[in-house]
């Protein structure tokens, strides 16, 4: 059975040239970091250049770049940080986003009284502006806005230099996941003023289990893990070496073929939506995600218009492998936080299908995947 692999907002198939670079280096700089010896000092010294060719992708010092185990892990360490050592009282979120960063909220909530404001989404997850506005000039209390730049599962994307001038209007801090865009779009964060960012490897053809978060110079941090004086203090536990040249490498290779790449694969989500549209004129889309302006070129999510428990299972049975979930909670499928609150009653009990793509992925699966839902539709 051929098997079509298109959940590449959960993870992507990691590049051969990353798993070379990561085989080479677990053979080769096998050294602890935080030792002197010259096994060490080689370890040390692989990480250090790593970061400052991370670092200068985004056309930030090296001093800005902390790596992690993740995206989860970077939003937990930025958040918790704002609270713990820069006095942020109060953060403004929204509703749709991932959970990495909801869960830290309400976590900080409980624990440090924290106000946690949600800006308001219209009808398709677009963050309204005017509420963000109303939200900032509501409350002195110093601020910190966390707005994710793509949302995992509509693809809305949000316009990060717009929220940016927001918050320095009101003296307030923002911080983006930015896990599902960057290694698809780039970022430049000296034009785009951000002050925190989330990023994971995995993401972008990269190595799990690793990522980082940029704290703008200036910001100090607060570790959340405590035990050793690794990444300069903000983050103890030795690195995870080969990962994070791993990542090094992924990053390099997605930002040199960043306009082909996105090229491609918008050629393939609109060939997507062409078919799906040709299935049946009742098929609709979630959020912004059928708009190639509002929504990122690599995820598609579609709402078919029927409940059909099953569907996501039997494409998983055909080799067909998506994420999907309605609105709707039922059973041990609790459904997605975020159809729930931008769909209406009419729409929630659907069932939605969560299509995202990659540099690997071919027209001729796309054949595939209508061609079996073709048949779905006509059993």
């Amino acid at each position: 059975m051929k098997t079509i692999y298109l959940d590449n907002a959960a993870t992507t198939q990691i590049d051969d040239e990353v798993i070379n670079v990561i085989n080479t280096s677990m053979k080769n700089i096998y050294g602890n970091p935080s030792s002197t010896h010259q096994f060490g000092r080689k370890a040390k010294s692989a990480v250090e250049t790593a970061r400052k060719n991370i670092a200068k992708h985004f056309n930030v010092s090296a001093s800005e770049i902390v790596f992690t185990a993740g995206g989860t892990e970077a939003d937990n360490l930025i958040l918790q940080n704002a609270v713990s050592n820069l006095n942020v009282k109060r953060i403004i979120t929204s509703k749709i986003e991932h959970h990495a960063v909801l869960h830290t909220c309400n976590h900080l909530q409980e624990k440090f009284n924290v106000i946690i404001d949600y800006v308001k989404v219209d009808a398709f997850g677009a963050v309204i502006i005017e509420d963000l506005e109303r939200l900032l000039k509501a409350s002195k209390a110093k601020t910190l806005v966390s707005l994710m730049m793509i949302n995992n599962e509509i693809g809305n994307l949000l316009d990060i230099n717009k929220i940016s001038d927001i918050c320095i209007k009101h003296n307030a801090l923002f911080h983006s996941d930015t896990v599902q865009a960057i290694g698809h779009y780039s970022l430049d964060l000296k034009e785009s003023p951000i002050d925190f960012i989330a990023v994971s490897a995995h993401k972008f053809h990269g190595p799990k289990g690793v990522g980082f978060a940029y704290f703008k110079k200036g910001f100090g941090i607060m570790p959340m893990l405590h035990g050793g004086d690794q990444e300069r203090g903000a983050r103890s536990s030795t690195e995870n070496v080969h990962s994070i040249l791993g990542m090094e490498k992924a990053i390099q290779i997605a930002i040199s073929n960043l306009e082909n790449d996105k090229n491609y694969i918008e050629g393939l989500k609109k060939y997507l939506i062409s078919g799906l549209k040709k299935l049946s004129k009742n098929i609709e889309f979630n959020g912004f995600s059928s708009d190639m302006q509002k929504s990122s070129y690599t995820i598609l999510n579609v709402r078919f218009p029927f409940n059909n428990a099953m569907l996501l299972f039997s494409l998983d049975m055909a080799g067909i492998s998506v994420s999907g979930g309605s609105a709707c909670q039922s059973g041990s499928n609790i459904g997605s936080h975020v159809l729930s609150e931008i769909l209406t009653d009419k729409d929630a009990d659907k069932t939605s299908i969560r299509f995202s793509f990659s540099k690997y992925n071919t027209i001729q699966e796309l054949d595939l995947v209508l061609n079996y839902l073709k048949k779905q539709k006509s059993n």
